[in-house]
């Protein structure tokens, strides 16, 4: 039996054996009404090899969405994903090219992102400045790294080893996809079943409450943007892999994507609410609407558009919700 409820938690002595959040069961309805109307204009959407692509496509966007959810439902925001996914790629690129083992120069583009969300972090935490001032100052700062590393060029010569097993395929689906989903399952657990997702939860309803409740206010913030860097340059190795070269400018609007979509699956941009099944809905429907607008050629600004116009859609519905609450 389906039970719909508006909150995650299952009420006590409840029989149900599956019970689904309101807002998930909402963003999976949207998802189902895209699909519906792309299948009757757009030829060719519905067909399996496109329903993979939209997966594929979806993937990369759904790997720092669930980074930057983490971040938004701790009560920040990460503008600096896209540039920071970049700076990842070229090192991580220029080490394969170099003759380092994939597996190694992957590790050193992990941790680089890690380390520049633990600079965001930091600069939030100790030097008293609003996430959103912090991260757009980096994002200029992190992009500019790349170009100058680069010389704004990109880097070719990506092993053929790596990017065969970046687009290899795992039981019917795109090796990205599977990591993705991997991330997802990590990243529900960290968020539900862990201190951590508890303390993201805590400082993002109400950081005062949670310090006098002891909560390490400090580490908490500086480990959901590390997680934010990490998950965006997994998502630039992706890329990597499926161009076979590593650009500057790779990442370009990226963040833009990833509040849209944790957006779409419920996630409040003033903290402490957040979805991670909800994130990775919102990213299909991204995907879904993007590739069936392709489809019926309709132009890439109206697409912009149509991102935009679902970000506001959502924190109205977000407002609404919490003015009723």
């Amino acid at each position: 039996m389906l039970t719909l409820t508006d909150k995650a938690a299952p009420a006590p002595g409840a029989t149900t054996r599956l019970r689904v959040p309101l807002r998930d069961f909402g963003t999976l309805l949207g998802l189902v009404l895209i699909v519906l109307v792309f299948a009757v204009a757009a030829p060719g959407f519905l067909t399996e090899r496109n329903l993979l692509n939209i997966l594929q496509q979806s993937s990369i966007n759904a790997c720092v969405a669930l980074g930057m959810t983490l971040v938004i439902v701790s009560g920040g925001i990460d503008l600096s994903v896209g540039p920071v996914a970049a700076l990842s790629a070229v090192l991580s690129a220029s080490l394969m090219v170099a003759g380092v083992p994939p597996v190694l120069a992957v590790m050193a583009g992990l941790a680089l992102g890690a380390a520049c969300g633990a600079v965001n972090g930091a600069l939030i935490c100790f030097g008293g400045l609003q996430p959103f001032i912090v991260t757009l100052g980096t994002l200029s700062t992190y992009r500019a790294l790349a170009l100058i590393a680069t010389d704004g060029n990109p880097i070719f010569g990506v092993p053929q080893s790596f990017r065969a097993l970046v687009n290899g395929n795992v039981g019917g689906l795109p090796m990205a996809v599977v990591v993705v989903l991997v991330v997802a399952l990590l990243a529900g657990l960290i968020l539900r079943k862990t201190p951590f997702g508890e303390y993201l939860l805590a400082v993002g309803g109400n950081e005062e409450a949670a310090h006098i409740a002891g909560v390490p206010i400090a580490l908490t913030k500086i480990g959901a943007y590390m997680l934010s860097g990490l998950l965006a340059a997994l998502a630039a190795m992706i890329l990597v892999g499926r161009l076979g070269a590593a650009e500057p400018i790779l990442g370009n609007l990226w963040e833009l994507d990833a509040i849209a979509a944790a957006a779409i699956g419920g996630a409040s941009l003033m903290g402490g609410k957040g979805s991670i099944l909800g994130t990775l809905l919102g990213a299909v429907i991204l995907g879904a609407m993007r590739n069936g607008l392709t489809l019926m050629n309709v132009q890439a600004f109206y697409q912009l558009l149509a991102t935009g116009l679902i970000i506001l859609f959502a924190m109205l519905i977000d407002r609404f919700a919490r003015g009723r609450a």
